[in-house]
């Protein structure tokens, strides 16, 4: 399946159409996203982060730890799978292992980003970047080490922050060069500098919107104008499933009852739907 996955997300890339791209912390948000008909899952770094460590996104997942949860999306949805590979997990050695481990556990995208280890959330501060020679060699290694050709790899630079508006392109044309099939400039402020990027860059480009971060909101259609490829929510659904546990757990703890924040809940019924229940008891009743 990869390799007609990997064509198809080439494709939507190419068309330049600005697709709605909903970030997963786990199998279960990834379901949720292909259930409700979105057309490919970001796995987020920082989702697995926050989710399985309980720790901030500031380089603490494992390559090991990020595998399994690819994996088990893998197993869990059907739709082409972009994954947050951070910094590749080290220099351009590690960079080639990282790529193929991960395009076996069912990645069809991997982004790396030229951030110095242990990077941090693209919206925090302090962020800085390694040389762009050396980002270069890394996505050098990233081509270099796929199976399959149409395997696309995703170069982010966070150079915005800390050398300018300028570099960032220059960095981005650069890891295009070297083979990147997309680019991600991370965290630009200004509505200007967002519209100037898909008009400086060649190849498609992503552009991430962070509730409460540093990149102004700017409409879906507005973002197809400017010419962006996909449009990054790496963690909307995490956000908005900690508000949800946090208002019904205070209710619960105040009033030790669900009475009154029922509907705040999925159903139970619900709840075994998106989770293929009635699909394992069919095997179930096959296998017995």
């Amino acid at each position: 399946m990869s390799g007609s996955e990997n064509r198809r997300l080439r494709e939507i890339l190419n068309k330049r159409e600005a697709v709605l791209l909903p970030g997963a912390a786990n199998a279960l948000a990834a379901r949720i996203i292909e259930d409700l008909g979105f057309k490919v899952v970001y796995v987020t770094g920082a989702g697995i982060t926050n989710t399985f460590l309980g720790s901030p996104d500031i380089g603490l997942i494992s390559m090991t730890e990020l595998v399994n949860h690819v994996s088990a999306m893998r197993d869990a949805v059907a739709l082409p799978l972009i994954v947050d590979a951070d910094t590749g997990f080290g220099n351009a050695f590690n960079v080639a292992r990282t790529i193929k481990v991960l395009e076996r556990s069912g990645a069809n995208a991997i982004q790396l980003e030229d951030q110095e280890f242990p990077k941090r959330c693209g919206h925090f501060s302090g962020k800085s970047v390694i040389d762009c020679a050396e980002m270069v060699q890394k996505i050098h290694a990233a081509v270099d080490a796929r199976d399959d050709a149409d395997l696309i790899i995703i170069a982010r630079t966070d150079a915005l922050a800390s050398h300018g508006f300028e570099d960032a392109i220059e960095r981005a044309a650069a890891y295009i060069e070297a083979g990147a099939d997309m680019t991600f400039i991370e965290a630009p402020k200004t509505k200007e500098e967002i519209a100037e990027i898909p008009r400086r860059l060649r190849a498609p480009q992503l552009i991430n919107i962070v509730f409460g971060g540093l990149t102004p909101t700017i409409g879906l259609r507005e973002l197809e104008t400017f010419g962006f490829s996909m449009i990054l929510y790496a963690n909307a659904a995490l956000q908005a499933s900690i508000a949800g546990m946090q208002n019904v757990l205070k209710h619960l703890k105040a009033h030790g009852t669900l009475e009154g924040v029922s509907a705040q809940l999925a159903s139970f019924d619900e709840r075994q739907r998106l989770v293929r229940k009635p699909r394992f008891d069919e095997l179930e009743q096959k296998y017995s």
